[in-house]
């Protein structure tokens, strides 16, 4: 398993400066173009990555389905993450993340998928993660799945927002270097 992202920075700086929906359409038309599809399995963005991509162009050419696991046991159930991680790392952690992404794809039968939890705030979480800490991670095809941790500040719905936009134009950068 990746822990980082290994892309040119102009293109990473270039895709940041747009915004959450630009990045959407683009990153939808290239999935279609592709002929690639993506899932999600969200946690403190509560469906908020779902909802940018059902806005974007012709959505159901690139992506069918996400899951909202906001609770450990929901992604035990749904998502297939393995109880010993969750009690071993906590729900906000990189292995967290990453097991999520592989068992949204396992059970969409899609090629990528994003994966994301963490705490918005406003308060921190009970374990002592920081409010606007957030794991990422990203299975793209056959390459290993990547993943990285960011810190946000602002209020708890600009904090969801760029961890809504990180997730994408990491995704975006990630397949437009391919």
């Amino acid at each position: 398993m990746n822990n980082s992202v290994n892309t040119p920075d102009t293109a990473q700086n270039d895709v940041f400066q747009l915004s959450v929906e630009q990045i959407a359409d683009r990153l939808g038309n290239l999935l279609s173009q592709k002929k690639l599809r993506l899932t999600t399995a969200e946690s403190c963005t509560g469906g908020q990555i779902a909802t940018t991509l059902c806005a974007a162009e012709d959505t159901p050419e690139f992506y069918g389905c996400g899951f909202v696991t906001f609770t450990d046991e929901a992604k035990i159930k749904l998502l297939h993450v393995r109880p010993q991680t969750l009690a071993e790392h906590t729900a906000v952690s990189q292995q967290t993340v990453e097991e999520m992404a592989l068992g949204a794809r396992k059970i969409s039968g899609e090629e990528l998928a994003v994966s994301v939890s963490g705490y918005a705030g406003p308060e921190d979480g009970p374990d002592g993660t920081p409010a606007g800490f957030i794991w990422f991670a990203w299975s793209v095809l056959d390459q290993p799945v990547f993943s990285e941790s960011h810190q946000f500040s602002g209020e708890c719905e600009e904090v969801i927002h760029e961890a809504v936009k990180f997730a994408l134009a990491r995704l975006l950068v990630q397949l437009e270097a391919r």
